[in-house]
C-alpha cells in the first residue's frame, strides 16, 4: 500500500470550455496511464465516456481516475463546468483534499469559475491555479492573474511566467529556479529542454520572484528576518513555506500553459505533489449524530482506526450499481460487513474496484485516504456513511440545492410506464439534484432539475440509455407564494360525536418574514390557556399547510406565526385537535393576509461579441431582465443581469440567432421576488384550469 504522505486526492474544476478535460487527458498521458490522448472535440476524451458527453463536447458527470507521478499516487476527479451540473463539482469537492482550478487564458475568470471557487472556499479545499489556453488569440496571463485578485478576492502566488504568448507561446520560466522550460512543437509533452531564460525577461523575472519570496516568507518569521537582513532563502525553505501557505488557503500557487499543445503540464503535476495536502494534512471530517449535530469527534485519517467512509456518488453501468466511496479512516476489505448509519442496515462488501474513467481494476482492500468504488451495494445513497458496526459514527452529510425547474413526462405505452419507474429510480440515485414526483391529482410524472440542459439530458438518457419513449410537457417554473400583511385571528375547532370529542381554540397572529427566513413559529401563551405540550402540534399544523398556498397551490415562503392565546378542554383537547385547528386557521387567515405570488429570479451571465451588445441587452429587457453591469474584455463583452426564470426558456437558441452562434450564457438561481400583477394573474388562472380539468 502507498503510504498516506504519498497520496493526493485532487479535483480539476473550471468554467465550461476552460479546458479541464483536456488538462486531465494530458496528465494521464504524462503519467503513463494512457498512451494515446483523446480530444474532447473528437468525442474521444477518456473521462467523457457518456454518449451525451461525446456529442455535446461537455462533461456531465465527474469521472474518477488514478495515476502515479514522482512516486506519489494521484486520485483525480474531472468535474463538469456547466452550471446545471454544479452538484457534481460540489460533491466531488466534499471528498477531495486539493484542487486544480483551470482558467482560460483569454476568457479569464468566468461565471462558473466563480461558483466553483465559492464551493471550494466553503469546502476549504487547497488549490493551485492553472491558466490554460495561452496559445489562444487574446490570451493574457497577467490579466487573468489580476482577475483572480479582483473577481475571486483570492491571492494568486505566481510560480511561473509565460515565454511568448498566443502563437509564439513556447514555454514557461520557473521563478524558484530561474530556469526556462521550453517545449518543442512536436506535441510530445516529454519533449522539453531546461535552459537559461530569454535575456530580455531578466527584469520581469526578478520583479515577480521578489513578490513570490516575500509572500511565501510571510509564513515563517525567522526566515523573513534573515531575508530582510539580505540572506537569500534556499529553494527547500521556500517550498516548505509555499506548502504551508497553500494548505492554510493564504494563497494559491499559479501556473500557466497550453494543455492542448502539451506545454506547461509537468510543473502543475510537480506542484500538486509539492504543495497540495496529503489526506492527513486536511482538517478531518466532523462526526455528527443522527440529528446532524456535531458530536465533537472527528474521523482522523488513519488506517488503524475504526472504518469511516462516505458514499459520494452512485453510478449505474453495465456491471450494476457502482458506489464511489472516500475512505476517511480504517480499512475496507472484500467480504467485510459494514453498517450504513443512515438506514441502520448492514451490507457486505462484494467487489472493490479502482476506477479509471469507465474501466476498472479489482482490489482486495483499500485504506484511509483512498477513493474507490464498490460494486453491488443495495441501500446506499449519496451522502450516506459506511462505518464499523462495532463502533458506529456518522460523517457530516452533503447538502444539495433545490431544483428550480420541472417538466411533466408521460410514457407512450404500458411497457414503457413500468420501465420508466425503474430507470428514474436509478437516475435519482446517481444525481441528488434531480428529483421526481408524481402529481397526486393528474397522475403525471414530474421531473425536477437545476436547468433546461439538466432536464434535457435526463430525458435524453431515458430515451437512449434506457430505451424508453416518453412525451415531454413544457417546462414549469417552481413558483412560490408569500404574504404581505400582518393579521391577528382566532379559530375554534369543535367536533362532538358521542363520547369524547375534539376541542381546540387558538388566537394567533400571522406576519410576513424577512426574505429567506422560511417558516417560523413562536408561542407567547401565558397562564396555560393552551398547554405547552400542544404548542408543537399547532406549529406542525401550520407547517404542513404551508406546502399548499391559497392563490395557486404553490408552497408558501417566509412567514411567522405567533400563538398568542387560546382555549382548552381538559377531556376533549388533544394534539390532533390543535393540529387540525392550525390547518383550518391557515386556510381561513392566509387569503386575508395579502397573499402574493413569488417567482424565481436567475443570475444570468451573457458573453457576446461587441457588435451584438445592443441586441442582447434589448432582448434581456424584453424578458423583464435587470441589467447589472457590462464589462468589455479582449474578445467579447460580459453582461450581468437578473432575469425571471419563466422568461428564460429557450434562451440559448435566441441568443445564438442574435449573435450568429458566438454568444454563450450561464445562469443560476438567485432568489425569489414578487411577480408582477399580470404574470401572477396568468399563473393563478393556469392553476385554476388545472384544478378544473381534474
Amino acid at each position: 500500500m502507498t503510504e498516506l504522505a504519498k497520496y493526493r486526492n485532487i479535483g480539476i474544476f473550471a468554467h465550461v470550455d476552460a479546458g479541464k478535460t483536456t488538462t486531465t487527458e494530458r496528465i494521464l498521458k504524462l503519467t503513463g496511464k494512457i498512451h494515446k490522448t483523446g480530444e474532447v472535440h473528437d468525442g474521444e476524451a477518456t473521462t467523457d465516456f457518456m454518449e451525451q458527453e461525446q456529442e455535446r463536447g461537455i462533461t456531465i458527470q465527474s469521472a474518477a481516475t488514478s495515476c502515479q507521478w514522482d512516486g506519489h499516487r494521484l486520485n483525480i476527479i474531472d468535474t463538469p463546468g456547466h452550471v446545471d451540473f454544479t452538484i457534481e463539482v460540489y460533491r466531488s469537492l466534499k471528498v477531495l483534499d486539493g484542487g486544480i482550478g483551470v482558467f482560460c487564458g483569454s476568457g479569464g475568470v468566468e461565471p462558473q469559475s466563480e461558483t466553483n471557487w465559492r464551493y471550494a472556499n466553503e469546502s476549504k479545499v487547497a488549490r493551485i491555479i492553472f491558466v490554460n489556453k495561452l496559445d489562444r488569440i487574446g490570451a493574457d496571463f497577467y490579466r487573468v492573474v489580476q482577475q483572480v485578485r479582483d473577481v475571486l478576492a483570492a491571492v494568486p502566488l505566481v510560480m511561473v511566467l509565460p515565454i511568448g504568448i498566443e502563437d509564439d507561446f513556447k514555454g514557461v520560466v520557473d521563478l524558484l529556479t530561474r530556469k526556462a522550460w521550453i517545449w518543442d512543437d512536436s506535441g510530445d509533452p516529454a519533449a522539453y529542454e531546461i535552459q537559461e531564460p530569454p535575456a530580455d525577461m531578466a527584469d520581469v523575472i526578478e520583479e515577480w520572484r521578489e513578490k513570490l519570496v516575500e509572500t511565501a516568507l510571510d509564513q515563517d518569521d525567522d526566515l523573513m528576518g534573515l531575508y530582510l537582513e539580505g540572506e537569500e532563502p534556499s529553494i527547500e525553505d521556500l517550498k516548505r513555506c509555499i506548502r504551508k501557505g497553500t494548505i492554510a488557503l493564504d494563497f494559491f500557487p499559479t501556473y500557466c500553459g497550453s494543455a492542448f499543445k502539451n506545454k506547461g503540464i509537468q510543473p502543475v503535476l510537480n506542484a500538486a505533489v509539492d504543495f497540495l495536502p496529503d489526506p492527513t494534512e486536511v482538517k478531518p471530517q466532523p462526526e455528527v449524530d443522527l440529528e446532524g449535530n456535531e458530536t465533537g469527534k472527528v474521523a482522523r485519517i488513519d488506517p488503524d482506526r475504526p472504518l469511516r467512509a462516505l458514499a459520494f456518488k452512485i453510478m449505474d453501468d453495465r456491471f450494476g450499481a457502482l458506489t464511489f466511496i472516500r475512505i476517511y479512516s480504517g480499512r475496507l476489505e472484500k467480504g467485510m460487513t459494514v453498517l450504513n448509519t443512515f438506514t441502520g442496515k448492514t451490507e457486505r462488501i462484494g467487489r472493490i474496484v479502482e476506477m479509471h474513467a469507465n474501466s476498472r481494476e479489482e482490489l482486495n482492500s483499500a485504506q484511509a485516504g483512498d477513493i474507490v468504488a464498490v460494486i453491488g451495494m443495495k441501500n446506499v445513497q449519496t451522502g450516506h456513511t459506511l462505518c464499523d458496526p462495532k463502533d458506529p459514527a456518522t460523517l457530516e452529510p452533503m447538502v444539495f440545492p433545490d431544483p428550480v425547474i420541472s417538466l411533466a413526462v408521460s410514457p407512450n405505452d404500458k411497457a414503457a410506464a413500468e420501465k420508466m419507474g425503474i430507470a428514474l429510480g436509478k437516475m435519482i440515485k446517481e444525481d441528488p439534484s434531480f428529483r421526481m414526483e408524481t402529481d397526486q391529482d393528474s397522475g403525471e410524472t414530474i421531473l425536477k432539475g437545476m436547468g433546461e440542459l439538466h432536464l434535457d439530458i435526463k430525458v435524453d438518457i431515458l430515451k437512449r440509455t434506457h430505451g424508453i419513449d416518453v412525451t415531454v410537457g413544457k417546462p414549469q417554473v417552481a413558483y412560490r407564494e408569500t404574504i404581505t400583511q400582518r393579521l391577528e385571528d382566532s379559530y375554534t375547532h369543535k367536533k362532538q360525536t358521542g363520547g369524547s370529542g375534539q376541542f381546540a381554540k387558538i388566537d394567533y397572529s400571522i406576519e410576513p418574514g424577512e426574505p429567506g427566513s422560511g417558516y417560523q413559529f413562536e408561542s407567547v401563551v401565558t397562564g396555560g390557556t393552551v398547554p405547552r405540550e400542544f404548542w408543537p402540534a399547532v406549529s406542525k399544523g401550520f407547517e404542513k399547510s404551508k406546502e399548499k398556498g391559497v392563490l395557486a397551490g404553490y408552497p408558501c415562503l417566509d412567514f411567522k406565526v405567533t400563538l398568542i392565546d387560546g382555549g382548552y378542554h381538559p377531556v376533549d383537547s388533544s394534539a390532533v385537535a390543535y393540529e387540525l385547528a392550525a390547518g383550518a386557521a391557515y386556510r381561513q387567515s392566509m387569503p386575508k393576509a395579502g397573499p402574493q405570488m413569488m417567482e424565481p429570479i436567475m443570475k444570468v451571465d451573457v458573453y457576446t461579441p461587441d457588435e451584438h451588445v445592443g441586441d442582447v441587452i434589448g432582448d434581456l429587457n424584453r424578458r423583464r431582465g435587470m441589467i447589472k453591469s457590462q464589462e468589455p474584455s479582449a474578445t467579447n463583452v460580459r453582461i450581468k443581469a437578473e432575469c425571471p426564470l419563466s422568461e428564460m426558456f429557450g434562451y440559448i437558441g435566441d441568443l445564438r440567432t442574435m449573435t450568429s452562434g458566438r454568444g454563450q450564457f450561464s445562469m443560476e438561481f438567485l432568489h425569489y421576488m414578487p411577480c408582477p400583477k399580470n404574470v401572477a394573474e396568468e399563473v393563478i388562472k393556469e392553476a385554476k384550469e388545472r384544478e378544473a380539468r381534474k
